[in-house]
């Protein structure tokens, strides 16, 4: 059976199912969604994504010519930033799921990280992802593989506009952060980090070593970074309903990857995360390596974060949240 417990030494609160934050329950959108491969792929292509995201593959094979070891610790250091505490951490369990909780302070800093990956404003990017728990791999789900491998990876980002068409209706799936002022500002202007990044790298190679060491640096540090962090995302949302092995009987096809795991930092335990989704641990077995809850640990002994729940379940009788006995 299924048990789910906040983490030793912080104030023991019930875990609450479907989306991960209990302001959800009465926030259901009045307005029908329209989302998925048949509403986005009749708009046609998105020429300014697809542009931007060739870009930035171009700049990312171009990085590799220019290697040195500065560039590639520059690159690390930035991808953690960005994807294990922006993405994993804050985007994922701290925002969409209120996994654990932290100061506001804490809360604004990771999402300026977050931001330094270029996947967007953080507001339609939880109210995407809230709405992919609540129909996972079913019509309306914005990347299913069940609508093909390509279009849950990269496909549904580069048609149609429904998305930001939408924008009324998805953030009625976000109203915690539709009311922070903070964070409705960031992510309304979240290109301006990465931007700033840019700047900044390229004015640390000029000084030093001229202008093509800094435009090396901008290769390394934005261009070649942000292109793995996004299939490093990306692949969350494709291989993880594809590949692996199911754990909990969920009501849809998500899996335990765990090269996925490996990739994005203890992500790919999806099939842990669909069936306790508030559970700010995803890896669940000693062997499960889960860095972004490590993280998240971390901060609790830094006296940054607490309410962390956690998610435990019995190896003979493993049952999902939305069974009703985990919660």
């Amino acid at each position: 059976m299924a048990t789910a417990v906040s983490k030793p030494g912080t104030e023991n609160t019930p875990l609450t199912p479907a989306l991960g934050a209990t302001e959800l329950a009465g926030a259901t959108p009045r307005q029908t969604l329209h989302l998925g491969k048949a509403v986005s792929l009749g708009e046609g292509l998105n020429w300014l994504t697809a542009t931007i995201l060739l870009l930035f593959h171009a700049g990312a094979i171009a990085a590799l010519f220019f290697f040195t070891w500065q560039r590639l610790l520059v690159m690390v250091i930035l991808h953690v930033l960005a994807i294990n505490v922006g993405i994993g951490m804050c985007y994922h369990r701290l925002l969409t799921h209120r996994g654990y909780q932290t100061p506001k302070w804490v809360e604004y800093l990771m999402t300026f990280f977050a931001t330094l990956s270029l996947e967007g404003g953080h507001i339609l990017c939880v109210s995407t992802h809230r709405v992919h728990h609540q129909l996972s791999d079913q019509p309306g789900d914005p990347h299913t593989p069940r609508e093909g491998a390509w279009w849950a990876h990269t496909g549904w980002l580069l048609f149609g506009s429904a998305l930001h068409a939408q924008s009324g209706a998805l953030n009625r799936y976000s109203p915690d952060l539709c009311r922070d002022r903070f964070h409705c500002w960031i992510s309304k202007y979240h290109w301006l980090p990465i931007t700033a990044s840019g700047i900044l790298l390229f004015a640390g190679g000029l000084y030093f070593s001229g202008w093509k060491s800094g435009l090396a640096f901008v290769l390394w540090g934005v261009f070649l970074r942000v292109t793995l962090g996004l299939h490093a995302t990306w692949l969350v949302n494709s291989a993880t309903h594809l590949w692996g092995s199911r754990r909990f009987a969920t009501r849809d096809d998500s899996r335990n990857n765990w090269w996925v795991a490996l990739l994005s930092g203890g992500e790919g335990w999806h099939n842990n995360h669909h069936a306790h989704p508030v559970s700010a641990r995803h890896g669940l077995t000693w062997y499960e390596i889960d860095p972004n809850y490590w993280g998240i640990w971390l901060l609790s002994k830094l006296g940054l974060a607490s309410k962390i729940q956690v998610a435990k379940f019995d190896p003979q009788n493993p049952r999902p949240a939305s069974s009703g006995l985990g919660y």
